[in-house]
């Protein structure tokens, strides 16, 4: 057995029922470690097999460790926990990766790089290695949504053969449990200014007797819906600010009176709809701050100008403050329309007058409360988040 301070290389292999390739898979690094005479181990993050995968690994030389939690990220998680090198290189146990030629990530990652990413579009795809679906429209636009939303250079964000550095991988604090750990990694190690690089490599056809693990638009949704929430400008603040001024011009023009609109006539009802849609605009701007601050904690998203900005403008104090000042302009507001109805002996009013009134009023309390609430909300989780830091 090696010290764990002399080990320099660990691979990592997920594993759920993979008799027919795991042993291939072993040998062909084992070879490779062996070839470019590094101090290494092949470590099998084993998830739950109920085949003779297990066995397979442990004659052929393989440290297996068992994880309870299922999920592909859940056993990468224990396998790198568990593994005893500087350097991690991980990739599937199909057979469908190419482990006899691990050195090349060795090199980069010798040479300083913190997370040396496959690049399967680069390297080459086998005929039947990837669905179409995958290969023409899945991969390559979660990945372009990946470059636009976190602003990563990363021509293949879910290529299952990456290197790392495991100290600093093990800093991020990853906790994606499924397929989205692939894109979890990525995100979190650029956020934190980690180095990150591409080399080519081959994806072949795997070597399994049976379907895949990999559930196209399950795992495919997940890897979005983890993008989005790591960049919440896309999500929120850009389509709500959009919403909001729209909305804002929209009901500036309703509230002096009707307006045509080619054949259609807009009125008081559209004043409703457009008043409610500033309100969704307001919501989706406080969301993107609350969602923001969340991935900030999270190592998801590098500190942003906007939150920034939201936090010195809109404390505690201020959003009590302005929402509180809000809701009593709009109860004052209010008191023109009672006003009015008094006048008219509280009988029957002219609606569209009256609506021009009323509706005014009820936007500018329901404004005062959401901006009041989000203000406390926002409060409470920066003193999570500071907590959480205090105690690390």
């Amino acid at each position: 057995m090696h010290s764990n301070n002399h080990i320099e290389l660990s691979v990592v292999m997920p594993c759920l029922n993979e008799e027919t390739t795991i042993g291939t898979c072993i040998a062909k690094a084992l070879a490779c470690i062996k070839r470019i005479g590094v101090i290494g181990e092949v470590v099998v993050a084993d998830n739950g097999s109920t085949d003779s995968s297990c066995s397979i690994a442990s004659k052929l030389g393989a440290r297996v460790i068992s994880v309870l939690e299922k999920g592909y990220g859940s056993a990468l998680i224990a396998g790198i926990n568990a593994s005893k090198g500087r350097y991690i290189i991980m990739g599937d146990s199909d057979d469908s990766y190419d482990f006899s030629n691990l050195d090349k990530f060795l090199v980069r990652l010798r040479e300083g790089d913190d997370l040396v990413m496959g690049n399967r579009f680069k390297g080459g795809i086998a005929k039947g290695a990837m669905p179409a679906l995958h290969k023409y429209i899945g991969n390559p636009a979660l990945s372009f949504l990946g470059r636009v939303f976190c602003k990563i250079p990363v021509g293949d964000f879910h290529c299952g053969l990456r290197g790392f550095n495991r100290e600093k991988i093990q800093s991020l604090g990853l906790i994606c449990t499924g397929m989205e750990f692939a894109s979890e990694l990525v995100v979190k190690a650029a956020n934190r200014g980690l180095t990150i690089t591409e080399i080519p490599v081959t994806l072949s056809k795997d070597g399994r007797d049976r379907p895949p693990h990999l559930r196209s638009f399950r795992d495919g949704w997940r890897h979005l819906k983890f993008l989005f929430l790591a960049s919440p400008n896309w999500l929120f603040l850009y389509p709500g600010l959009m919403l909001l001024l729209f909305s804002l011009a929209i009901f500036g023009l309703l509230l002096a009176g009707p307006l045509a609109v080619g054949k259609l006539m807009l009125d008081i009802h559209s004043l409703v709809y457009v008043s409610t849609a500033i309100v969704v605009g307001v919501q989706m701007i406080i969301f993107a701050n609350l969602v923001s601050r969340m991935a900030e904690s999270q190592g998801l998203q590098k500190p942003a100008k906007f939150s920034f900005i939201m936090k010195r403008i809109f404390s505690f104090e201020v959003s009590i403050v302005v929402g509180l000042t809000l809701i009593a302009l709009g109860i004052f507001m209010g008191f023109f329309a009672v006003s009015d109805w008094r006048i008219n002996n509280f009988g029957a009013m002219d609606a569209h007058q009256l609506m021009r009134q009323v509706i005014p009023s009820s936007l500018v309390i329901m404004l005062g409360l959401q901006i009041a609430l989000g203000g406390a909300l926002m409060a409470g989780l920066d003193m999570v988040a500071n907590s959480a830091r205090a105690s690390r």
